[in-house]
């Protein structure tokens, strides 16, 4: 144990850190990696999908605004970074190609509306799983980091009443240091884990409506070529 007097800067997280048993350290340092990995994904994700539904919100208004859809379709150029000018544009390109070859029956039409509705939900799931990116991280950091967190205590304890027993003393003040470090690992999960938990249910939440969000604008395409359909009929 150390000789040293015990202050109240003996308590600090840097003496705590600096005092404690190279397992619990590298405990605490394999916590704060986990921790700064689970808020880089968590600022990622704010901006990522605040970004993504402000798109949305445009795409959807000039959808909304009367514009034909194939002119809305030419302004997302070529190759559009959004889901929803890549499924507009899907969903015209079938429509165009079943119109060269000639939609004669109901059969037919239904093909078309099969093979658009097969195109948009592609789309939506590559576009719900690359939204996804990253939570199973913080899945993983929000229920693992309270485990390690307590193995450092357990290991930490076990280490401050080896101590005990070497100095023949349980006097608090020779107990106290060892006993802190200990208790440190679990904060150090507990601060690890309660964001990357809160973040974790958040974005699953937010991921959930931004698919709904793609979904319902499938069905409003959908809609809109069978409607195409029944006035060419």
């Amino acid at each position: 144990m150390d000789a040293a007097p015990i202050t109240a800067d003996s308590f600090s997280f840097i003496n705590l850190f600096l005092r404690a048993d190279w397992v619990v350290k590298g405990v605490m340092v394999g916590l704060i990696l986990a921790s700064l990995w689970s808020w880089t994904v968590i600022l990622d994700k704010v901006f990522r999908l605040t970004a993504l539904n402000r798109e949305v919100d445009i795409f959807e208004d000039e959808v909304a605004s009367g514009r034909p859809l194939e002119e809305i379709a030419a302004d997302a150029g070529e190759r559009p970074s959004h889901a929803l000018p890549r499924m507009l544009q899907a969903a015209l390109r079938e429509w165009r190609e079943a119109r060269q070859r000639g939609v004669s029956n109901e059969s037919q039409a239904a093909f078309l509306i099969q093979r658009i509705d097969r195109q948009l939900d592609t789309t939506i799931a590559r576009e719900s799983a690359r939204v996804e990116t990253g939570l199973s991280s913080l899945a993983i950091v929000a229920t693992a980091s309270p485990f390690v967190g307590l193995f450092g205590t357990v290991w930490g304890i076990m280490k401050a009443f080896q101590a005990i027993a070497i100095e023949k003393s349980t006097n608090l003040a020779v107990v106290a240091p060892s006993i802190a470090e200990a208790l440190f690992a679990t904060a150090v999960g507990l601060i690890a884990a309660i964001p990357a938990y809160i973040a974790y249910n958040r974005f699953s939440s937010d991921a959930g409506r931004y698919s709904a969000r793609l979904e319902g604008f499938a069905d409003d395409l959908s809609t809109a070529i069978q409607r195409r359909l029944a006035e060419r009929g």
